[in-house]
């Protein structure tokens, strides 16, 4: 957790500093007088006795007790600066921007973890180490720049890199993007992006704190803490939007089964996200675009109005929101005529509203009026001005100001002149407001916005699970692949509805066996993995001679260890599953089961615990989902049924986080009954 020493210090000594701006050291200490540091500002350096007209202490025993430590010296120096600065100076907050620690090498980690250790005894709070500092509306503790313009409704941007912080404010300060506090935590040895954020979280005030959070991560190191904190922001009304890199690993395991190979830490971190709320942006434009279209108001829907005075831009918007799901209604409203005789002939309202290259402002505030009062059929306006030259605009950009500010539905402004109307531009952004300067970037933005889901707090499904059976497990001696016994068990556990079988290991067993379960059959081999690719599995078996036949040849194959033999089932096959992806927790996958698993893919996934809102919308965002439901006379599923065995699943993976796998694959579905025909499930102490 933060504290009031790293947030707001009274006082701050740059240990390394110099008179040399183009170093680290100097450029800490010049950042900080620069921006008015109203604290007691300190300077140690061996060979100086002033820096940069601050007094300079040469020994850090003679240095005054202090609030914050910025450190801006070699790694093997680093150990003893904080040892005597927690133990002699008092100071409760550190961070070290220096390089050389866990990223390097392995005296690095141990140097790293010793600094640590002596913080954490202290019960002081660590940024860094190998980060670019801090930066809040107190103190510019960076030694990069450019160093944003800091505002207290700004944007909240943690970072796990120091140079991609500066490349990402890089991009966004141009555009208007103002920042309220900006935390670079390199390594992250004590405090990461989770624990900045729970900061955030627990010290959120309604009035005051900023409602727009940006992240870049490079590793997720306690996701049950983002996703908590960053769930209970974006509830509190904040809107936050997160680069993950680093997470394409998918390909380069092996795969024991379907849900196996659909799992990956990259799907785990889209599951995260989307379980918290959180936009997921793919670059740093992304990042900023999203980011900058959160400083708006929220869209209530989907239908775009457009208004342009250049065609071009127009038609490539259109189709690019058109293409992430968003409308670009028609507008056939009667008081359009009205609208239309304002403005000059030629001009057009039919969405684009194009008002031509000679459109001025007065005309633009006109069509903004329509569109708030008149056009009931848009729920957001994008507009699309700039300049050829001829004359200067800040009339214009005046008036599209004033009525973003007043409009009663969002305006997005689309400024694409950043060369020819630059002065004009920086005008719009002095007053606090963010632009676009390209519309298909604006446009694939707020479809990620619109279409990523709210959070909600995961209901608890009470579900009369077996716990005695599970109480009573003794998985250490039953780790590994589970047999059809143990797997019905679990299913039963979980009163997951499933088609009746036995298990035979001779050939009269197999005749006997017949008698309990009805014709036709399906016979299975046990033992190998993949019962298909091996001929271990016969459907449609209608007779005694067939069976005994079937089970000698089954008991060739190799691994053959016996046969299952059930009723075959009629109905759409589907399929759940379940991935243990560490650190996440358990993925849950749902589709089309049988080969359509294999051959489309078409799946979605969630992370457990699943709400039945989250199963609901798991159904819908496949691509069968139309199957599900029936289509053209061919039967559907009971929706109802197969959300309550995917909850039930949930439930279990629960209750049993031993559970590294599981595959229900098919589920038989109809209208009347869902069941489960085939599963397996792998048990792993290994968490």
């Amino acid at each position: 957790m933060l504290n009031q020493q790293i947030i707001n210090p009274k006082s701050i000594a740059v240990i390394g500093a110099s008179d040399d701006i183009q170093k680290p050291g100097g450029k800490i200490l010049h950042n900080l007088i620069q921006y008015n540091f109203a604290g007691k500002l300190y300077a140690q350096n061996p060979k100086a006795d002033e820096i940069q007209a601050i007094k300079c202490y040469r020994n850090l025993t003679d240095l005054p007790k202090t609030e914050l430590a910025i450190l801006a010296v070699a790694a093997k120096f680093c150990t003893e600066a904080v040892r005597i600065l927690c133990e002699e100076k008092g100071t409760k907050a550190f961070i070290i921007i220096s390089a050389g620690f866990s990223e390097t090498s392995e005296e690095g980690a141990r140097i790293e973890h010793e600094i640590r250790d002596l913080v954490d005894m202290h019960n002081a709070v660590l940024i860094g180490p190998n980060g670019i500092g801090v930066l809040t509306p107190n103190y510019a503790g960076v030694f990069t720049s450019p160093v944003p313009k800091l505002h207290p409704q700004g944007v909240d941007f943690i970072s796990g890199s120091g140079a991609t912080a500066v490349f990402i404010m890089d991009l966004g300060i141009p555009n208007g993007l103002r920042f309220a506090n900006v935390f670079s935590v390199g390594n992250s040895a004590q405090i990461g992006v989770e624990e900045i954020l729970e900061h955030m979280d627990e010290t959120f005030d309604y009035q005051t704190s900023p409602r727009v959070k940006m992240l870049y991560l490079e590793q997720i190191r306690n996701p049950e803490k983002l996703l908590k904190h960053a769930r209970s922001l974006v509830q509190k009304g904040c809107r936050i939007a997160a680069v993950k890199s680093g997470s394409s690993d998918a390909g380069s395991r092996a795969a024991s089964s379907h849900t196996g190979a659909l799992a990956s830490s990259d799907v785990a971190v889209d599951a995260l996200f989307r379980k918290a709320g959180i936009v997921r942006c793919a670059s740093r434009q992304e990042l900023v675009t999203v980011s900058a279209a959160f400083t708006y108001p929220e869209i209530s829907g989907k239908r775009i109005g457009i208004i342009t005075h250049a065609g071009g831009p127009a038609v490539m918007l259109t189709d690019a929101l058109e293409k992430g799901g968003l409308e670009v209604p028609k507008i056939s409203n009667p008081t359009a005529n009205e609208l239309l005789a304002k403005l000059y002939a030629g001009s057009s309202v039919a969405n684009p509203i194009d008002f031509l290259a000679t459109g001025t402002g007065e005309q633009l505030s006109e069509i903004i009026d329509f569109c708030n009062n008149s056009f009931d059929e848009l729920d957001a306006m994008i507009v699309i001005f700039g300049t050829p030259g001829l004359t200067k605009i800040f009339d214009v950009y005046d008036i599209l100001e004033q009525r973003i500010r007043t409009s009663r539905k969002p305006i997005f402004p689309v400024l694409p002149s950043i060369t020819e109307a630059s002065e004009e531009i920086k005008a719009f952004t002095d007053k606090g407001l963010c632009f676009f300067p390209e519309e298909v970037l604006l446009a694939n933005a707020l479809s990620k916005i619109y279409f990523t889901p709210k959070p909600e707090i995961s209901q608890t499904i009470d579900f009369k699970l077996d716990t005695n059976f599970i109480q009573l497990r003794n998985f250490p001696k039953n780790s590994g692949w589970q047999t059809p016994e143990n797997v019905q068990k679990f299913l039963d556990a979980a009163e997951i509805p499933r088609a009746h079988e036995v298990v035979v290991s001779n050939e009269d067993e197999a005749v006997i066996a017949i008698e309990k379960v009805s014709y036709p059959l399906v016979m299975k081999v046990i033992g190998p993995l993949h019962k298909s690719d091996v001929g271990g599995v016969v459907l449609n078996v209608n007779s005694e001679a067939q069976v005994r036949s079937e089970f000698r040849r089954m008991m060739q194959i190799a691994e053959a260890k016996g046969v299952l033999i059930q009723p075959m089932l009629s109905g759409l096959e589907l399929f759940v599953g379940v991935k243990r992806e560490k650190p996440f927790g358990h993925l849950i996958f749902v589709g089309l089961g049988g080969i359509y698993i294999e051959v489309l893919k078409d799946v979605a996934s969630e992370l457990a615990p699943i709400s039945r809102t989250e199963a609901e919308r798991m159904l819908k965002s496949l691509k069968s989902f139309a199957l599900l439901k029936g289509v053209r006379g061919q039967k559907g599923v009971n929706i109802d049924m197969f959300i309550d065995i995917i909850l039930r699943v949930s439930a279990l993976v629960q209750a049993v986080p031993e559970i590294e796998e599981m595959d229900i694959n098919p589920l038989s579905g109809m209208p009347e009954r869902i069941m489960a025909v085939d599963a397996r499930i792998f048990l792993s102490q290994d968490f």
